[in-house]
């Protein structure tokens, strides 16, 4: 049960997304709360190959995209590892059994540790939305068949950053948001060049444009490159749709794209300082990760305008902090994950920003993949496919069980839906369930 206080915020979200999503699904590649947590009971604290295994299915090709869960029904993307072909795919959640499975498009894009469908589809409950980092996005009901697609590629000139172009879309309030933060000329590529970057609203029914408004920015060479994903804000009625990347955190107006405010945490410039991990929000502040993990963790204030100053931070975090993954809000707190090698988590208070407990995940491999978390545990994957599953305690770092999952590259987040993990390794999908 969620204390009172925060029950309210999480509400306004939940019901903004959409009003045909039920409450054990996971919509959003950080789930129902778009901040990595589940109201879900009875998850397992253990499982091994055999032991609390519900079913295992084979996917086509490795992705680092999370598994999407709604109404009995799991959506997947998908590479074909001989093809090159881009799957959107669509399990029975109940026994794994593949429903259907949809090529949208092709690929022999290669990217370092990363492929074309990294990016984690979106759903309301009736339709389903891919993105591909070939620019495929496309519109599908539950049976299936395509409403509608696009390649924005072709329509936006190269979008492959040097690591592949990695953002989820957002889907809010029946608009598609999707974020394109590139450098003015594509990487180690002469198919572009002039190229600008920019937040898109789609209308999610047709797959037409609302707006398309610039993101303006003064970063430097891979400083342009950002892998992170749009995060709706709800504050005071303020709706906003918030980015991180190219040296900033800035707000969106949903409805007209128009930009509310910003915030340069870069201000000593760099040409290292891509950035991947997305903002969280949570006790009505926004949590954002700075490049590669150097500067900790910053908590930014509600009810912003304009151009911010250091002023406008309600506290800092200066401890081991993630590259790549994304920090949790659960239940008053932030977890985050400073995802390099051995892996330090540390419990912060969500509201002051102080440090409750830290402790080491262990394992030579990083924990890429982003924190998830239900029923008072906090489920974690490294890129060795070792789980390890945490006591969501306010009192100490506690490991409850550690799993070798053993199909290995993972990279893709564990997701929770009707009182199940969803765990996409190499190339499986588990189902598990006490």
């Amino acid at each position: 049960m969620i204390s009172k206080r925060i029950s309210a915020p999480i509400t306004i979200v939940f019901l903004l997304l959409s009003v045909r999503v039920l409450a054990g699904d996971w919509p959003h590649w950080r789930g129902p709360f778009l901040n990595g947590s589940s109201e879900e009971k009875n998850l397992p604290s253990s499982w091994s190959k055999t032991e609390n295994v519900a079913w295992v299915a084979s996917l086509p090709g490795h992705s680092s995209a999370t598994p999407i869960i709604s109404n009995g029904k799991v959506f997947i993307s998908s590479t074909d590892t001989n093809s090159g072909d881009l799957f959107a795919l669509c399990l029975d959640s109940e026994n794994g059994t593949e429903l259907w499975r949809k090529k949208l498009g092709v690929s022999g894009r290669k990217v370092p540790r990363n492929n074309p469908s990294t990016p984690s589809p979106v759903t309301d409950g009736r339709y389903v939305y891919f993105m591909f980092g070939s620019g495929e996005l496309a519109g599908l009901d539950y049976e299936g068949n395509v409403l509608w697609s696009r390649n924005l590629e072709g329509e936006y000139g190269n979008i492959s950053l040097k690591y592949g172009y990695s953002s989820s879309p957002l889907l809010y309030n029946d608009m598609l948001y999707i974020l394109i933060q590139r450098r003015h000329t594509a990487y180690r590529s002469p198919e572009g060049t002039g190229l600008d970057a920019f937040i898109l609203a789609l209308d999610a029914r047709t797959g037409k444009n609302i707006w398309k408004q610039p993101r303006q920015t003064d970063a430097l060479n891979e400083s342009l490159d950002s892998y992170s994903s749009p995060i709706p804000f709800n504050h005071s009625g303020r709706a906003e749709i918030l980015i991180i990347g190219s040296d900033y955190i800035t707000s969106n107006n949903p409805t007209t794209g128009k930009e509310l405010w910003r915030y340069e945490y870069a201000k000593e410039k760099s040409t290292r300082g891509r950035n991947i991990s997305s903002v969280v929000t949570g006790e009505e502040l926004i949590y954002g990760v700075p490049p590669r993990g150097s500067l900790g963790l910053l908590a930014l204030k509600n009810g912003l305008e304009g151009n911010l100053s250091d002023d406008d931070i309600a506290w800092k975090f200066d401890g081991p902090a993630p590259d790549v993954s994304t920090p949790l809000y659960y239940k008053g707190n932030i977890y985050v994950l400073g995802d390099r090698r051995g892996g330090v988590m540390t419990c912060l208070d969500a509201g002051t920003g102080r440090q409750k407990w830290q402790g080491e995940l262990g394992g030579r491999a990083p924990w890429w993949a982003s924190i998830t978390a239900g029923d008072d545990k906090l489920y974690c994957i490294s890129e060795a496919a070792e789980a390890v599953v945490l006591a969501a305690d306010d009192g100490q770092f506690k490991i409850l069980s550690r799993i070798d999952m053993e199909d290995k590259a993972v990279q893709a987040s564990i997701a929770i839906a009707d009182g199940r993990l969803f765990i996409r390794t190499a190339n499986k999908l588990f189902c598990i369930s006490n």
